[in-house]
């Protein structure tokens, strides 16, 4: 049967003009997270064990973290409820993308996550390179180490190892499966310093006792921001930017980061902390 083209050239624009209604239907419908929270009394945030930014009690089974202090503030200043919601580093973006939270904290914008998920420009929060060293040894700059004599312990195929094989290229660096092996050969006195990013040594630091956290010179200060679902409207994301911006400069963000400290029978005032003008001094 003859069909005039008019009518196969009708019929895509029809089918063209119904699938962009339906994009548009879906946007709207997803653009909505800022109002969702506000109307549904709950802001959701992924947790993810990694401490200090998210710590699951074993027994109670209760998070808590910098992460999760954070949360709550964000959420009273919203009015609402914090809820956590339990993800993987792994399972984030995916988790994002398909609303099982609403915001992930503590989440690095990496090329790879900004072209599916959004962040707030400002950053939240920064950590740096830094060393777990043995009693009695200070570390001024990164050079210091630069030697043979001295035994440095890093995890294998982490981005401080690269780092520090780059820049350390006459160290003797010892690589181990993890971190919880690094820390825990250098608790038995197998290395003389540990390399990480400063958070996680300070956890280290907190379950050994041993040993004294510090930043080398020159500092490699990276920011950290937070995680949201990519949406046409941004107000969201807008909101998050605002709040992080208030929090740091008021020195709440640093606040909140020394309060859980302490809930680790650490003393904040004698640890790195996570602005990039304190971690530069």
């Amino acid at each position: 049967m003859n069909v005039p083209s008019r009518f196969f050239a009708r019929r895509r624009w029809w089918l063209a003009a119904l699938a962009c209604l339906g994009l548009l239907g879906v946007s709207a419908a997803s653009a909505q997270t800022l109002q969702k929270v506000k109307q549904g009394g709950e802001l959701r945030i992924g947790v993810a064990a990694g401490d200090p930014w998210y710590y699951r009690d074993p027994v109670s089974g209760h998070w808590s973290g910098v992460g999760v202090l954070v949360g709550e503030q964000i959420a009273k200043n919203l009015g609402v409820k914090m809820v956590p919601v339990e993800t993987t580093w792994g399972n984030s973006v995916a988790g994002l993308q398909s609303g099982q939270f609403d915001v992930m904290f503590v989440l690095d914008a990496t090329e790879e996550r900004k072209r599916a998920i959004d962040f707030p420009a400002a950053p939240l929060l920064w950590y740096a390179q830094g060393i777990l060293a043995r009693e009695g040894l200070v570390v001024r700059n990164w050079e210091e180490l630069n030697k043979p004599s001295l035994r440095v312990g890093v995890a294998l195929g982490t981005a401080t190892d690269r780092d520090l094989t780059k820049r350390l290229p006459n160290a003797k660096i010892e690589r181990f499966t993890n971190t919880d092996e690094t820390v825990a050969a250098f608790n038995a006195g197998r290395v003389d310093v540990i390399g990480f990013y400063h958070s996680v040594l300070v956890i280290a630091y907190s379950k050994i006792k041993k040993g004294s956290v510090q930043i080398p010179q020159p500092v490699v200060a990276i920011p950290t921001s937070a995680g949201v679902r990519r949406e046409q409207d941004g107000a969201f994301r807008d909101m998050l930017n605002e709040q992080f911006s208030k929090m740091y400069a008021s020195g709440q963000t640093q606040a909140l980061y020394a309060q859980y400290l302490r809930t680790k029978g650490l003393d904040p005032d004698k640890l790195p902390g996570v602005t990039k003008e304190g971690l530069e001094k």
